[in-house]
């Protein structure tokens, strides 16, 4: 059965996702009626359905994306779910007594048809979605919901895995079945499988219902996304622009048919390099506030009531489960364990990087003083004079750098990573189908065996119908439950093309961005575990970031710099004199960068500790955020009424926190690297690869990193990863058990 597909598919994976199903299938059929005069002609009969057609080809079965339309969806999903729910059937009364193998390896077994149409609806979903998916999405939505209900709300079903999961000979069982006993439980547990009757139709209606508000949440801020853009007109409105950002707003504008103009789309890889570089103030604020106001505009692509009604759902549903809000539902079965833990992290790293964002404005400001510009930093400011201190204290030029980070380049990169750190070997082919020309895919194969891996799909461009914003999918999870099945990935991200032919430069924060969402795609690729519920990123929310933020810190390395940061005219790598100036500005802007972070996080925690209270959220955001001490230069990473990770679905909800947590991981588990032999220390990396990367979900998180480090990860190494000072007693992270 794997996860339930969850009722907003496309949010699968801000940042790590795998849509991973249950469903069903039943396709209507028309019979043609003879007259009385003349026979009509038998029609044809109806086309396969290639969404419900078993993947083939090579690489054990590939998606045949180029064989789907959207009005295959509706059918295959239905088709999909009715089979499913026969399979469901079959355990549920199965006479025998409830085992292992005819309950809960028989649910592993189930669903997979539905779980591969739900891969291609979340593809969809998420980056062709147009006006006729939309339509589709926003009709099934509340019916996936309902189908996740039916599962988790049958009986017989949850008597027979509860009767596994308490028997005494579980104890037989192999570490890995245990776990998995544990996981089918909990999850049914804390989805209603205990209320009563009128509890569990109250919970279905309330399922169904924010299935269809997370629906209409994102694709207000997609209509949003496309439906706001700053059209420069002129050269002049293009002073201090690099050649590389102007060709990409060229492109974008030609692509609207204003050939000859320049266009800022509405999205963060468009709208940040303009805020660093424009000298145009007026044009600045116009692009910020486009940005921060997505969902926020008072028109019928508002989010405002919505977030309002998802609160009041959540708080209700966490009621009726037994819990005091949303977010101890939430956290409970992830490491923090608890809101309060979660809290205690970001207050202990809030102060101080608010205190560091103090440190930033003075600096800024002391530049613009000096160069008479007569302004106070505003929000739309703070990139801008931030890029000029960066020069002026580091003598380090973004411009400077940004030729070097060509994003082809730095592909090859990540990949000869992959191959020093976990052994992989990267290929390009083209014997397999995509779903727009944009995509690309390579085979993953074991460099020293040759063994196949596993398929990486890689989707890098924006376009219309497409999220912002940078994400990992499984379209297959790895397994050895009915023979070996190897997994496919892929990484998506917005870059903004530029013209045909020409290397797309990217800044070095899209470049970190590149190398975190391949961590997640490692993460999946270096699975190796029995069943597929388990397996590759199926982690908790707060582990789940770990492998990706880990990544990160390969970028710099001077073995990766040296090699793929070419010059995009030249071909020569960097010079050492500026990655010495990178490394003396790593810690730069980290205030601005924690406290941007932070705020969000902050404020979809106390949204979430609020219970059943009525909130307005722009009043609220703008309270809490007041109380907090936010400084007014900055403005949230994501506001509220934009907040995608917390409102699309229920997957980061009272869970943003999630990055700071898994970056206390990160900061202590690259110590073990740097205490060793270096980055690339084999020794430290096979430790990484076999307690952490392939082990899946089927051991906790906080045992996996004891296995890796020896210790938990305390507070210390994220402070001094950030430049931040170490506190006298800082709080540990005490293992979770």
């Amino acid at each position: 059965m794997r996860k339930l597909l969850l009722a907003s598919a496309g949010v699968a994976a801000l940042s790590s996702a795998s849509c991973a199903t249950t469903a069903q299938e039943g396709r209507d059929t028309a019979q043609a009626q003879a007259t009385p005069v003349a026979p009509a002609a038998a029609p044809a009969p109806a086309a396969p359905n290639p969404l419900l057609a078993k993947w083939s080809g090579p690489y054990g079965g590939v998606p045949a994306f180029d064989q789907v339309k959207v009005e295959h969806f509706k059918p295959a999903l239905e088709a999909s779910i009715e089979e499913n729910r026969r399979e469901l059937a079959a355990i549920a009364n199965n006479p025998e007594a409830p085992t292992f193998e005819n309950t809960l390896a028989a649910l592993e077994d189930s669903g997979r048809k539905l779980n591969d149409v739900g891969t291609f609806y979340g593809i969809w979903s998420s980056t062709l979605s147009g006006p006729e998916f939309q339509a589709l999405e926003r009709e099934m939505a509340p019916k996936l919901a309902a189908f996740e209900d039916e599962i988790t709300q049958n009986e017989k079903l949850f008597q027979r895995i509860e009767a596994v999961y308490n028997s005494p000979d579980k104890a037989k069982l192999t570490p890995e079945q245990q776990r998995l006993a544990w996981v089918y439980y909990t999850r049914f547990v804390r989805s209603g499988a205990k209320l009563d009757a009128p509890a569990k139709k109250r919970m279905a209606d309330i399922n169904q219902r924010l299935a269809s508000l997370y629906t209409n949440f994102s694709q207000n801020v997609l209509a949003d996304e496309e439906g706001y853009t700053v059209v420069l007109e002129s050269e002049a409105d293009l002073a201090g622009l690099p050649d590389s950002v102007r060709a990409g707003a060229a492109e974008a504008a030609e692509a609207r048919g204003i050939k000859g103009k320049w266009v800022i789309t509405n999205t963060r890889s468009s709208m940040e390099p303009f805020l660093t570089y424009s000298d145009k103030r007026e044009l600045r604020e116009k692009v910020w506030r486009n940005y921060v106001n997505r969902g926020d505009n008072a028109d019928a692509h508002d989010n405002n009531a919505l977030i309002s009604e998802i609160l009041t759902l959540r708080a209700e549903r966490a009621k009726l489960l037994g819990y005091a809000t949303h977010a101890h539902w939430r956290l409970e079965n992830t490491m923090a364990k608890t809101p309060e833990r979660a809290m205690e992290l970001m207050e202990a790293v809030w102060k101080p990087a608010v205190a560091r964002v103090g440190e930033e404005v003075a600096d800024m400001q002391a530049i613009a003083n000096k160069e008479g510009a007569k302004l106070k930093i505003e929000p739309w400011d703070y990139r801008y004079y931030a890029e000029k201190v960066r020069k002026a204290k580091y003598d380090l030029d973004q411009n400077e750098v940004k030729p070097y980070l060509q994003m082809e380049k730095l592909r090859e990169g990540m990949f000869w990573v992959a191959g020093e750190l976990f052994g992989f070997a990267f290929t390009p082919v083209t014997d397999v189908p995509v779903y727009h020309p944009d995509v690309r895919v390579w085979e993953v194969k074991d460099r020293t065996s040759g063994k196949h891996v596993g398929l990486w799909y890689f989707d890098p461009y924006a376009r219309k119908g497409k999220r912002s914003g940078a994400w990992m999918n499984a379209y297959r999870g790895q397994e050895r439950f009915q023979g070996e099945i190897t997994t496919i990935v892929s990484n998506n991200s917005n870059f903004v093309k530029g013209k045909p032919g020409e290397p797309i430069l990217i800044s070095w924060e899209d470049a970190e961005t590149l190398f975190h969402e391949f961590g997640h795609a490692l993460h999946g690729l270096s699975s190796n575990v029995t069943y597929p519920s388990l397996a590759g990123t199926s982690v908790a929310r707060d582990y789940v970031e770990f492998p990706s933020q880990l990544l990160e810190h390969w970028l710099p390395t001077p073995e990766v710099l040296n090699r793929f940061a070419l010059h995009v005219q030249t071909g020569q790598p960097i010079p050492k004199e500026l990655v010495a100036k990178i490394e003396k500005a790593a810690t730069f802007n980290q205030g601005f960068g924690t406290v941007e972070y932070l705020s969000s996080a902050l404020v979809d925690m106390k949204l979430h500790l609020a219970g059943d209270k009525k909130i307005d959220a722009d009043a609220f955001e703008r309270d809490t955020l007041t109380a907090l001490g936010m400084p007014k230069e900055i403005v949230m990473r994501h506001r509220t009424p934009q907040f995608g990770h917390v409102f699309a679905g229920d997957g980061y909800s009272a869970g943003y926190y999630s990055y700071l947590w898994s970056d206390t991981l990160t900061a202590d588990a690259y110590e073990a690297f740097t205490e060793g032999k270096g980055p690339y220390d084999a020794a430290v990396a096979e430790r990484l690869r076999k307690s952490v990367f392939s082990v899946g979900n089927t051991v906790d998180p906080a045992e996996g990193y004891r296995s890796f480090r020896g210790k938990d990860a305390g507070i210390n190494a994220l402070m001094r990863k950030r430049g931040f000072p170490v506190p006298a007693s800082a709080p540990k992270k005490k293992s979770a058990k």
